[in-house]
């Protein structure tokens, strides 16, 4: 049994440690409260940064995407003449088939025109007629004129005589220029190639009937030069002014697959079909070697020579199109939502040439979320590229 002398000792250890338990059990009950508002706290920054949408931007890129255009076109001869007849007959015969040689003046054609001959024969005989009745009239009116001294003949039966030599004389340079129609006209019978080339088609036979004229039925014979080709090309509107006189181009056709052909232009319509908003070009083509042929298709790659204004280009995802029209989602540099209308120049299909709206200096989310609006706050994770200024800067330091 304790004695009573020992019995407040005992009693102040165990106040001690009662305290002592309850000091601790109160700094437990602290430092959990405290951990669990830092972890709250931590949580809830954690939220409130995931709900911040996280973008992409990109800088608009100065740099011209392409300096071409890719348009279909048409090959055809620089020369092409459509042969028709000047005189009505049958065609005696012809010498030059598709695909032959010719040179100017060559004989292809000859045509039987006994219709034209026997006419050529009736104004020779009066040709020959007016010139014995001029003849006569002026052996007479010389006679007269010797008998003026006599008094035999009056001045004016010289005066009738002398007029009626002029007829006759105006008669006989009637006549003469007849019989030199006609003989032009006999000319054509031989149908003559009118410069160097290809016959490329060949519409008629020996023994098939020949009319005069070209709006009867096809032309006898299409001779073409296609030493060089003019090449046909439908340029739309907004390009035009990009193509230039001078300006190259490349043509490939099917039949050549692997290979390209240089053009030059040469010449613009200077108008805008109202139907299809192009304007029509034409570029020359040397064809020395004769691999092209007139009226295939063809094509061409034209070479677009910008001003100084060269058009910014971001990626087509950048684009939002809604009620307010064609926009861009930009960010601020307090890193806020700023929407920005554009106006297109090119659609490249993944990439846009913008004609106006942004600078190279604003930052573009590539692909923009959806609901955004004006003002909303983002969190930027990934930049590419980066301003011309900022360019320009590093470029002063290097």
């Amino acid at each position: 049994m304790p004695t009573e002398a020992h019995m407040p000792v005992s009693r102040r250890k165990l106040g001690i440690f009662a305290v002592l338990a309850v000091a601790g059990a109160l700094t437990l009950v602290v430092s959990g409260i405290r951990a669990r508002e830092d972890t709250n706290a931590k949580l809830k920054e954690w939220t409130d940064d995931q709900a911040v949408p996280a973008v992409a931007v990109i800088y608009p890129d100065p740099g011209a995407l392409t300096a071409t255009i890719d348009l279909p076109g048409r090959l055809e001869a620089y020369y092409r003449a459509p042969i028709f007849a000047r005189v009505n007959g049958y065609l005696k015969s012809w010498s030059a088939d598709i695909g032959a040689r010719v040179k100017a003046g060559d004989v292809i054609a000859e045509i039987d025109a006994p219709d034209l001959d026997q006419q050529l024969l009736q104004a020779r005989a009066d040709l020959a007629n007016q010139q014995a009745s001029a003849k006569l009239s002026e052996v007479t009116l010389a006679r007269r004129k010797t008998l003026i001294a006599s008094n035999f003949v009056s001045m004016q039966e010289i005066d009738e005589r002398t007029a009626d030599l002029s007829n006759k004389n105006a008669a006989v340079n009637s006549s003469q220029a007849n019989v030199e129609r006609l003989e032009a006209l006999a000319g054509y019978k031989k149908i003559t190639a009118p410069f160097d080339g290809i016959v490329t088609a060949r519409n008629t036979d020996v023994g098939a009937l020949i009319n005069a004229g070209g709006g009867s039925g096809p032309p006898m014979f299409i001779i073409s030069d296609i030493k060089k080709l003019r090449v046909y090309v439908n340029v739309p509107q907004t390009y035009v002014p990009m193509v230039k006189i001078g300006g190259h181009a490349k043509i490939s056709v099917p039949e050549y697959p692997t290979r390209s052909f240089e053009a030059t232009v040469e010449a613009s319509s200077q108008a805008v079909d109202v139907t299809s908003g192009t304007t029509q070009m034409q570029l020359g083509l040397d064809n020395i070697a004769g691999e092209l042929m007139p009226g295939g298709f063809a094509n061409v790659k034209l070479v677009l020579q910008r001003g100084d204004n060269v058009p910014l280009h971001i990626p087509s995802s950048a684009l939002i199109f809604d009620q307010k029209g064609l926009r861009v989602a930009t960010v601020t540099p307090d890193n806020k939502i700023l929407f920005k209308p554009v106006t297109i120049a090119r659609d490249l299909g993944r990439d846009i040439e913008l004609a106006g709206g942004v600078t190279v200096e604003d930052r573009v989310i590539s692909t923009p979320p959806d609901g955004i609006v004006d003002g909303d706050p983002v969190r930027v994770v990934s930049t590419k590229g980066r301003p011309a200024t900022a360019t320009a800067k590093q470029g002063e330091k290097g």
